[in-house]
């Protein structure tokens, strides 16, 4: 354990009182830590394996209004979402970037009737939506953000013009509409970035990763999973924010009595990253947003160097960790076929896929687009009132915490000290662009520009924290060939931003395995790095190393042979 970690259980074990326990470490827990920590509140958050590592670790990387809630009539939701996307450009521009879409259309009115009766709740499936429908979104996609837009109009294209654009897109296109939203790069960072923050700004609050928290009767008892140390604490309020999984947590946190029925039900949502390139071509820039042949939403976009693909969204009976199945990835790329005909697309592309399950309001709908994406907080008397929160998406984090902390500060008596609003997240705060960070970069430490381009898109104005952090030390260099990382990096990570764990470093802080960089040596590289910093023996580093492997093979479809022929590909 390092010093930073063991420091937080230290705390505890010197003041186990808090005002608030937060359980559960995905975005909305995390959301909900900051806000209520910057409101003066002491705050524990607890987390059972690592920081925004379930759900909030799957979600398609998209930053948006939500242009099909439209459908369902959800007007208040697409307000709220397109408020916080233009708030996290402003305050996490560093990892919140615009992406311009296009929707390619293959009929004038289609949908139209299946729109307006979905909307007075009188159809469950909708039809492929034609122009005219599609012209009405966006009017009022662009209405909604007409006095602080931050990002284009709509606008629509002809048949020439669009496959002047996208020469590779189905024939069937008739029109293209272009519209704009947001992409994030690295949203598990940011998440980890949101409790540093507030490390920083509220010190007498704690987040733990890799821990547990269960009820005693007379309060709790936090359980520390590397070392199997038991800490007494105390709360006057309990936020269950533990997603899919909070049916299931109310069993450790309530008396059986106490228990409500069931408020969450999933569906499980899909994804894979292709090693495309013409595909990525085709796409110049954009996002496709496209109408599968079933109704379904389907997306593709380039991330990273890589095209993002998805998704499914299948109804789960249990909150369990999921994979792409191979019925799954045979539907993304049978979608992304269907809009691009004339591009190949194989299963050997695949370089990493993910799944995760969103945790929905309970929900009577049979189609699972029906199902709204909103949020919602239920509180549970007790003699430590709990409040669940229930639903959310990435997008709302945000607003769906200061909704909480709304409904608990009134519990407390509490007044509300602070906006988070237009607060930065951290590399985000005092960010103008990327070129301004790598200038002073190169002029300050002397870095390379491929270098200074890769902290910049990482760190943002954090950058110079992590190359003080980094020259202080003697292995500031490549971890791998090709690879930007250095080995001081991996360690910043570790004594900086939580990394407990070999797959913290490669699945979450870093992205060498979803852009399919990660290969057996630079595995080996990094789990070296970590066990010098995080004092592993070489039994627990092999360990390490086993169950990250696994986890790639059974979850990531990147098996042992995947990573060592890019070994040797790497090596030649």
């Amino acid at each position: 354990m390092n010093a930073a970690r063991s420091a937080r259980f230290d705390s505890i074990r010197a003041d186990g009182a808090f005002d608030a326990i937060v359980v559960g470490g995905g975005i909305n827990g995390v959301g909900a830590f900051r806000e209520l920590s910057l409101q003066g509140l002491r705050v524990l958050l607890v987390e059972r394996v690592d920081f925004c590592s379930g759900c909030s670790a799957a979600p398609s990387r998209m930053i948006h209004g939500g242009l099909r809630y439209l459908e369902n009539g959800e007007f208040g939701l697409v307000r709220e979402s397109l408020r916080e996307r233009d708030a996290l450009l402003r305050n996490a521009p560093h990892m919140v970037r615009p992406l311009a879409t296009v929707v390619p259309i293959t009929s004038v009115f289609s949908g139209l009737f299946n729109a307006a009766a979905s909307f007075f709740r009188l159809s469950t499936r909708p039809a492929s939506r034609g122009a005219v429908p599609l012209r009405i979104g966006l009017s009022i996609y662009d209405w909604v953000t007409r006095t602080r837009r931050m990002l284009p109009r709509h606008r629509f294209l002809g048949t020439r013009a669009a496959f002047r654009r996208w020469p590779k897109l189905t024939s069937r296109m008739k029109f293209a509409a272009v519209f704009y939203d947001a992409w994030i790069s690295y949203p598990e960072r940011l998440g980890v970035e949101l409790i540093v923050d507030t490390a920083r700004m509220a010190p007498d609050s704690v987040a733990l990763n890799y821990a547990e928290i269960v009820s005693d009767g007379s309060g709790f008892v936090v359980t520390d999973s590397e070392t199997g140390t038991r800490y007494p604490v105390t709360t006057k309020t309990v936020v269950n924010a533990t997603g899919a999984w909070l049916d299931e947590s109310l069993s450790t946190l309530l008396p059986a009595g106490d228990r409500p029925g069931q408020l969450v039900e999933g569906t499980k949502g899909s994804h894979l990253v292709l090693d495309n390139p013409e595909l990525y071509a085709a796409l110049d820039g954009h996002m496709v947003y496209f109408d599968n042949s079933d109704g379904r939403i389907c997306i593709a976009f380039g991330y990273l160097g890589r095209v993002l693909a998805g998704s499914t969204d299948i109804k789960v009976e249990r909150a369990e960790r999921v994979r792409c199945e191979d019925d799954e990835r045979d539907y993304i790329l049978g979608s992304l076929q269907a809009v691009f005909p004339a591009v190949t697309m194989s299963a050997d592309q695949i370089v990493y896929s993910f799944s995760g399950i969103r945790p929905l309001l309970k929900s009577e709908h049979d189609f699972t687009g029906r199902i709204t994406r909103g949020h919602d907080v239920k509180r549970i008397d007790g003699d430590v009132p709990q409040y669940c929160m229930i639903g959310g998406k990435w997008t709302t984090f945000r607003a769906f915490a200061q909704d909480l902390a709304d409904e608990v500060l009134e519990e407390l008596g509490r007044e509300r000290t602070t906006s988070t609003a237009e607060l930065g997240i951290g590399g985000g705060a005092d960010f103008v662009d990327a070129p301004q960070i790598e200038t002073a970069l190169i002029a300050e430490w002397g870095v390379s520009e491929d270098r200074a381009a890769h902290l910049a898109d990482v760190y943002g104005t954090r950058a110079a924290e992590v190359m003080e952090f980094c020259t202080a030390r003697d292995d500031d260099q490549p971890i791998g060939p090709g690879v930007a990382l250095t080995a001081a990096e991996v360690a910043f990570m570790v004594h900086r931003e939580y990394a407990t764990r070999l797959g913290d470093l490669i699945l979450r802080r870093t992205a060498v395995a979803i852009t399919g960089a990660v290969d057996a040596r630079l595995i080996e590289a990094i789990a070296t790095v970590a066990a010098a910093e995080l004092d592993w023996n070489d039994e627990r580093r092999l360990a390490e190393i086993g169950e990250l492997v696994t986890d790639l093979e059974d979850y990531h479809r990147v098996d042992r042979d995947a990573l060592d022929r890019r070994t040797m590909e790497r090596t030649l």
